[in-house]
């Protein structure tokens, strides 16, 4: 048991390691000039994709559930956590501020996450899916015609830009189909530290799943997955299990969703659609299914990489289809897990012959 807790030990603070060596990496490139502007503003987004990618893999790898309501978790949170900054942009400091907003953005789709997972999670594989998508589809188009401005006499809510009264003085923050702007503009001397922030954010992401998972609840999480009437006949309250898994990867997306809102001066919310769902499952199943570290270096490499490809103009896509091909024969093809498999053989049985000498 020591050995094991050894080795998962070792494991968490590989992945650590690793997001710490990339963001040294880009800050060293970005000092000496040698990052374009590109590349600068690809960063922040990358952050986002990131955390959502691995709050995700706790649903889809280690909960074994297809959830495509991801788009819809990070777009309550970042409407609710936008909504905040600009209602309390006069009272409070910038920095406890956007600290404040993330954690509401965190909360909001946390809360939505058990209103939606009490129902959806009795039902399994494509009916599970098709609810979340349709989840995901009704927060957008709800938000789609809502309005919100707040005055003197407070916050108030309309379906409609006429049946928004507002008193003289009074600012409309969001717009139904316009969004919300100018919310980057809140934190304008920030600017220059939010792919900081989105790391920070990132490790935060990847202990609170990787301790989850490595946890008693853990366990029984991945046993609900592995069997759930085994599950059942030893007393694990299978629905309990998958909640939380479902409750704290919502929270986690609320928490991308957060970041992203606060990176644009525009946010509109159209971009939450089911392709954004979609987009992330695709990190998640190429990075690797309950593998956290597969899923940041499979969100790097896709999301950076069309942008990367565009000089190449009408090969840009093409090359891009090859290497998600490439990607997904190397970590499912049964002929590439046996080779991994003799390499990873080959390489212990290696370090043993050194270690003996």
């Amino acid at each position: 048991m020591k050995k094991k807790m050894n080795k998962t030990s070792k494991d968490n603070f590989i992945t650590y390691l690793m997001v710490l060596v990339i963001f040294a990496v880009v800050q060293t490139l970005s000092a000496t000039g040698n990052l374009s502007n590109l590349l600068t503003g690809l960063l922040v987004p990358l952050c986002v994709y990131i955390i959502a990618a691995v709050s995700l893999n706790l649903v889809v790898g280690f909960s074994g559930e297809l959830s495509l309501g991801h788009a819809g978790f990070m777009c309550v949170g970042a409407y609710s956590s936008a909504l905040f900054s600009h209602v309390a942009q006069d009272s409070i400091p910038a920095v406890p501020r956007l600290i404040i907003a993330i954690l509401i953005g965190a909360a909001v789709a946390a809360v939505f996450g058990v209103l939606i997972g009490i129902p959806v999670l009795r039902l399994r594989g494509d009916y599970l899916a098709i609810v979340t998508l349709a989840f995901g589809e009704i927060i957008k188009n709800l938000i789609n015609i809502l309005y919100v401005g707040v005055d003197e006499n407070g916050i108030h809510v309309a379906t409609s830009s006429a049946g928004l009264q507002l008193a003289p003085g009074g600012k409309q923050i969001i717009k139904g189909a316009l969004g919300i702007s100018g919310t980057a503009t809140l934190y304008k001397g920030m600017k220059g530290y939010f792919f900081l922030i989105g790391v920070i954010l990132i490790l935060v992401t990847l202990f609170v799943v990787q301790n989850l998972v490595n946890s008693r609840s853990g366990r029984a999480i991945m046993s609900t997955r592995d069997n759930r009437i085994a599950a059942e006949s030893v007393g694990i309250s299978v629905t309990k299990y998958k909640l939380l898994a479902f409750t704290v990867s919502a929270a986690l997306a609320g928490v991308a969703g957060v970041l992203y809102a606060h990176n644009l001066s525009m946010l509109k919310v159209s971009i939450f659609d089911y392709n954004l769902s979609i987009m992330i499952l695709v990190y998640v199943v190429l990075g690797g299914i309950g593998n956290l570290r597969g899923s940041v270096i499979a969100t790097i490499i896709l999301y950076a990489l069309p942008e990367l490809l565009r000089g190449f103009s009408t090969y840009r896509m093409l090359i891009y289809a090859i290497v998600l091909i490439a990607m997904m024969l190397f970590n499912w093809a049964p002929a590439a897990r046996n080779w991994r498999s003799r390499m990873l053989e080959k390489i212990k049985g290696n370090k043993s012959k050194k270690e003996a000498a």
